[in-house]
């Protein structure tokens, strides 16, 4: 009896509430009802601990390589102490060319699977991907099967199975719902970035499915088979308290059937609104369903922590575009079917190198958004007809506004209708209401690595641009260790340029470009080749695809301290790139960074 004490107290279970909720579930067994369900409840509290740990873990781990690349930076200031950072440390070379860079099989993970043009079926996860991922499956396994009595009757095994697999499933939901946020801590907290988060998500779900479906059959079949399947048809139509659980579980089983990447991507914001919907029903009967159960708690924190995060984004959005004046966007249709959107904040930020948003245009997408990367950010005095400066005091007062600039590729829904909207109207520009959701990001640097390349595919220039003015002006300042930046960039034709262009020629204009920054160009479709035509020895043109491994090993032979490698593209690229630097690891200090936003 002593032992039962100590469990009850230990999990909190010496409730009246829970002691009669628990006796009407067990048929009146309760006192070995209860033991169980404090040891599931302990065992909730376990998994709790151990993602717990392993963040913390991985926070001290990154707190070590930032203070590393701190100190890197430091020492970049005399350029002959960079050469120390060139040679690289063996065991931890090994360790990122075979599990932190390594894809899972061979070298393809983010180019998509492709069933037709269509449809796709997502990508495949990365080695370390795939390991976090099996410990996180590992755990639940552990934790649903250990201290299980199997050669208990079999009425009991079922039982304990039962009760087992919906505390875990509940208690999952918190990690599952942390995970899902665009304001999750743990992303600034770890610097693990929105798309592995949303990948953990997936998985985690599908493990809270799996582990629903198991507390239902648990219960069913041993009914089924005693006493028939049509005892339990009447027992479900008569207790609110197994109906409500069923239809939690089939909830929970909707929103696993209607996620494949298929479906997701080719419906995505109907697929959201649905999963939304769908996941707000599964709670409220699974709320229902442990009224008066330990497992109500861990559903409260998932419930509340949901709440604070969608608080916390319509707090975002309000402060950030409701003011004295309106957030604004243009939208500019360019030529290669893009956008050049400039949004005029109404309360600006301080931008940052890597920092995308979420837009809202109500008059094309409704209340629905979609992430776009920040390509440039600016101060411009704010005038009109009515306030023209009169004095130099006037002029010194102008009220200045923040101005951010995207590049947007149209493809389907919101995109092309705001595209069509701005190619019919005069002058092929457009300016609407919007709502401007962020920043979010910023969870790389490049400030401690001597050597940079910046490789893009099409739009991805967008995430590199901030990049390049960033570093070329820490160069001329002396705050960065870059002394040798490369951007790569990859396009269909050349009137892609024109994309970038007013923000390029800023950069190009920049005191001391030439003495760091090198631009290669790579036309893949030119119409003739007197188009490609080189503007400068720092300004590149070429015909066709760039040979990765030629240009990586170019840059490798004349490093300068640590290199950092960052790719901004389609999934092709990015896993050409990431193949190219794990072959590097054993001979040089390579870094590699992917940017990429999965959904």
């Amino acid at each position: 009896m002593q032992p039962f004490l100590l469990a009850m107290s230990l999990a909190g279970l010496t409730s009246a509430t829970n002691i009669e909720h628990i006796e009407k579930r067990s048929g009146g067994g309760g006192v070995e009802e209860m033991f169980h369900e404090a040891v599931n409840d302990k065992l909730a509290r376990y998994a709790i601990l151990a993602l717990g740990c392993a963040a913390a873990a991985y926070y001290i781990w990154q707190l070590a390589f930032g203070f590393s690349r701190h100190l890197r930076r430091l020492a970049s200031f005399g350029d002959d102490r960079q050469n120390y950072f060139v040679s690289t440390h063996d065991t931890f070379a090994w360790i990122k060319e075979h599990i932190i860079y390594a894809a899972l099989f061979r070298s393809r993970h983010n180019r998509e699977l492709q069933l037709s043009s269509a449809l796709n079926m997502g990508t495949l996860p990365s080695r370390f991907h795939a390991f976090l991922i099996t410990g996180v499956i590992a755990m639940n396994v552990t934790l649903c099967c250990v201290t299980t009595p199997y050669g208990t009757k079999e009425d009991t095994l079922a039982g304990i199975v039962r009760n087992r697999t919906g505390t875990m499933a509940t208690v999952n939901l918190i990690p599952l719902v942390i995970m899902a946020g665009r304001n999750n801590p743990l992303i600034a907290m770890l610097h693990v970035p929105f798309d592995t988060w949303n990948l953990l998500h997936r998985w985690l779900g599908r493990i809270v499915v799996l582990e629903s479906l198991a507390h239902v059959l648990a219960w069913a079949i041993p009914k089924g088979q005693e006493s028939g399947w049509k005892v339990v048809g009447i027992a479900l139509s008569h207790s609110s308290f197994l109906m409500t659980g069923l239809v939690a579980a089939c909830a929970f089983t909707t929103l696993l059937l209607h996620s494949p990447s298929p479906i997701r991507h080719a419906f995505y914001e109907t697929f959201l609104h649905l999963h939304i919907a769908i996941a707000a029903v599964s709670m409220g009967f699974l709320w229902v369903h442990l009224n008066g159960l330990v497992a109500q708690t861990y559903l409260l924190a998932a419930i509340v922590l949901w709440g604070l995060e969608r608080a916390t984004r319509f707090f975002i959005i309000m402060y950030r575009n409701v003011g004295r004046e309106s957030t604004t966007a243009t939208i500019e249709a360019l030529a290669g079917d893009a956008m050049r959107i400039t949004i005029r904040i109404a309360r600006p930020w301080t931008f940052r190198p890597g920092q995308h948003i979420y837009l809202y245009i109500p008059a094309v997408g409704l209340w629905t958004s979609h992430p776009f990367s920040v390509a440039w950010s600016e101060t411009e005095d704010s005038l009109d007809e009515k306030s023209l400066p009169l004095t130099k005091e006037d002029l010194l007062n102008v009220p200045q506004k923040e101005t951010i600039s995207l590049l947007v590729r149209r493809r389907t829904g919101m995109t092309d209708k705001l595209y069509k909207r701005a190619a019919n109207a005069t002058d092929s520009q457009i300016t609407l209401r919007a709502f401007a959701e962020g920043p979010y990001g910023n969870i790389h640097t490049m400030d401690s690595y001597g050597t940079v390349m910046l490789f893009a595919g099409g739009v991805g220039i967008t995430h590199h641009v901030p990049f390049v003015r960033h570093l070329v002006d820490g160069f001329a300042n002396g705050t960065v260790a870059a002394r040798r930046v490369t951007l790569v960039w990859i396009i269909q034709s050349p009137e892609h340029l024109e994309w970038i262009r007013p923000w390029m020629t800023s950069i190009l204009a920049m005191d001391r470009r030439r003495e760091v920054l090198r631009i290669m160009l790579f036309v893949t479709r030119p119409r003739n080749t007197k188009e490609i035509q080189s503007p400068s020895a720092t300004v590149q043109m070429f015909p066709g695809r760039p040979n990765i491994d030629t240009l990586i090993g170019m840059e490798v032979e004349n490093q300068i301290g640590a290199m950092g490698v960052l790719v901004c593209g389609n999934g092709g690229l990015s896993d050409d790139v990431r193949r190219v630097c794990r072959r590097r690891q054993a001979h040089s200090n390579v870094d590699y960074v992917e940017e990429s936003f999965s959904w």
